[in-house]
């Protein structure tokens, strides 16, 4: 056991030991008398679902089908329609820089309201967890999928989904939006990042990810399986086709044989439902035309009958809205459409009252089965008592201690040391840049990215779309080199240098940061995938006049001209590497080799776009799986 995984456990074990030994209201649920058959815990988990359903009227069958955003969320209404879901969706907080506390006591305040129905089913509570707890200030933020990719460590993936489980149920939430299994296949989709891999397999070894955050399910396990209360509900997502949209427009078509569709998109998804994943949610995009929220044969038929998923399916954001061109062009067909394809939970997420009232004619007059109703509501009440949230609905104020805990950020330091991707070391073989030297006398970094922890964690942290700044706590990347570099070495830093700044100022070499602005979806789109202004400039001056290794921050590659590389000395691709810098430093001065591979190959051109490892006419300038080592000896 490694120092991470030794320090992971024992933070885990401690949480766990204080846990244990507290009292207040989960406990006291756990013991309390039960009157009814599904509130007693001891009962099989078939049993409780069977009577609680036996007890419920068709306005509390809808409202557990029913998931709505915070900001619209309040006591009186979650009591009057029998709400089953909150969630949050991205950036949407109870105060700016919230802290742990504060969440709790938001998600308390909305559990009680739930508790006070005339059933007292516990609402779940989702997120939006893609790389760590990424909503929340001061939370561990890992890499970006890409780059969890080119790690090729499942193992890995794992542990990462242990801690972030344990952040976010610092929060008071137990159900997360995550893991996102898309398979890129075009990297000018703006989703690209939140993508393993555009190899399927690679994807697949990932889901591994789904263990950490929920629990390994026992041997022959079949159906969803959260372990206890230090775990959370995790969504396997968006099925099926995201990453497969003509020309990697988001949302778009997925044009591809019913064989392709399953060997390329829906792989993952078979692991996935072995390892008992709780939810699914359901794609913005279409195949071959037809919508994935209205395409019953996917959704019931294959998913639910021939995969058997056995959890509950949820839409996307507004998802049953955007069945229609334009979208919410007939809201009451959306309804029936969505509902009859298979989807059991609906993220609305604002105008519930018009969602309740749309799906209760459609079952009044016949449209919609009561059978399919009951499917979706049992289906949503065994995730819940598998998480055991009838015994523990409130959130564990002892976990606060693991948001950002100094563990989980070494985790992520881990992480991103292994998912660098060494691409150039030397103008020549002979003549390498990398290790650095960390007693060099004069150093100079350039590039806003250098120094930025919002550029550096890119989108979905903590706004949607995710910005330039300082927004979270961790550690640029500057601040990493500072941390490494020897006491007596000086260390220049500038943002945006002119042509002019590194000549004939005696540097030994110079770190150049350049990359992507933050983005997350459809906002992220991008024809052309150019670095963007001044990066291009940035290399060219500096690497003119002095020795230069160039870093790239990015959610995919992007076109590198065959100057800008040839003017390089060593070429880094870092991906989004999230809130710990320092790794970067970790591995540019040699404390550790690079093991990175490409996750996705690396194009010359977008006119080669869509081109995937295996196609007929393959010609990268880096292939799917490239990745150098330094050589480092006695390390």
């Amino acid at each position: 056991m490694g120092r991470t995984e030794l320090l992971l456990a024992i933070s885990l074990t401690l949480i766990m030991l204080a846990a244990s030994s507290h009292g207040g209201v989960n406990a006291a649920a756990a013991q309390s008398p039960t009157k009814w058959l599904y509130k007693d815990f001891n009962q099989p988990v078939a049993l409780r679902v069977k009577d609680l359903m036996s007890r419920m009227t068709l306005a509390e069958k809808i409202g557990q089908m029913t998931q709505i955003e915070r900001s619209v969320a309040n006591a009186s209404d979650i009591e009057h329609y029998l709400v089953g879901s909150v969630l949050s969706g991205g950036g949407s907080v109870p105060a700016p820089n919230a802290t742990a506390f504060q969440w709790n006591n938001m998600t308390d305040y909305f559990q009680r309201s739930a508790l006070k129905t005339r059933l007292g089913i516990p609402l779940m509570y989702g997120i939006d967890a893609v790389h760590g707890h990424n909503n929340v200030y001061g939370a561990t933020i890992f890499p970006h999928n890409i780059g969890l990719g080119a790690t090729r460590d499942p193992e890995l993936a794992e542990r990462i989904g242990v801690a972030t489980a344990l952040e976010v149920r610092s929060t008071g939430i137990q159900y997360v939006f995550a893991p996102c299994l898309a398979v890129c296949r075009d990297p000018r989709w703006g989703r690209c990042y939140e993508s393993y891999s555009e190899d399927p397999d690679v994807v697949t070894s990932m889901t591994t990810i789904i263990d950490g955050l929920q629990g390994q399910a026992p041997v022959g396990w079949e159906g969803p399986y959260v372990e206890n209360n230090y775990k959370v509900a995790a969504t396997a997502k968006h099925f099926v086709g995201d990453g497969g949209t003509t020309h990697g427009i988001d949302e778009n078509n997925t044009v591809i044989s019913y064989k392709g569709l399953v060997d390329i998109h829906m792989k993952a998804y078979f692991s996935a439902v072995a390892r008992g994943v709780s939810t699914i949610m359901v794609s913005y995009s279409s195949w071959n035309g037809e919508k994935m929220h209205a395409n019953r044969f996917l959704l019931t038929d294959v998913l639910k009958g021939q995969l058997g998923f056995k959890g509950f399916l949820i839409s996307d954001w507004e998802g049953l809205d955007r069945i229609t061109t334009p979208y919410d062009a007939n809201y009451t067909y959306s309804v029936f459409t969505g509902i009859h394809a298979g989807i059991d939970m609906v993220m609305v997420p604002f105008d519930y009252e018009g969602f309740a009232s749309n799906l209760t004619m459609e079952i009044n007059i016949g449209n919609i089965p009561m059978s399919r109703i009951d499917d979706a509501v049992s289906r949503i009440l065994r995730v819940k008592f598998e998480m055991g949230l009838f015994e523990y609905p409130f959130g564990d104020p002892l976990l606060k201690s693991s948001l950002g805990a100094y563990p989980h950020r070494e985790l992520a330091r881990e992480a991103v040391r292994k998912s660098l991707v060494l691409l150039k070391n030397g103008k020549t073989a002979n003549t390498p840049l990398l290790p650095l030297d960390k007693n060099a006398q004069k150093i100079l970094v350039v590039g806003a990215h250098a120094n930025d922890i919002g550029l550096q964690c890119g989108g979905w942290t903590i706004t949607w779309q995710g910005s330039p700044g300082n927004t979270t706590l961790g550690t640029t990347i500057l601040q990493g080199i500072q941390q490494t570099v020897g006491s007596s070495s000086e260390i220049v830093y500038k943002a945006v240098p002119d042509k002019n700044f590194a000549k004939g100022k005696g540097f030994d070499y110079a770190i150049v940061v350049i990359g992507e602005i933050p983005y997350a979806e459809f906002v992220g789109d991008n024809n052309n995938l150019t670095i963007p202004a001044p990066g291009i400039e940035t290399v060219e001056y500096t690497c003119k006049a002095v020795k230069c290794v160039v870093v790239m921050i990015s959610g995919r590659p992007l076109v590198v001209p065959p100057y800008l590389l040839q003017s390089m000395d060593a070429f880094v691709a870092a991906w989004l590497p999230g809130t710990e810098g320092q790794g970067i430093a970790d591995v540019l001065y040699g404390d550790y080799d690079f093991t990175g591979k490409l996750s996705r190959t690396w194009f010359k051109s977008v006119d080669q776009l869509p081109m995937n490892v295996g196609d007929d006419y393959y010609d990268p300038l880096f292939p799917f799986g490239f990745g150098l080592k330094m050589g480092l000896k006695n390390r």
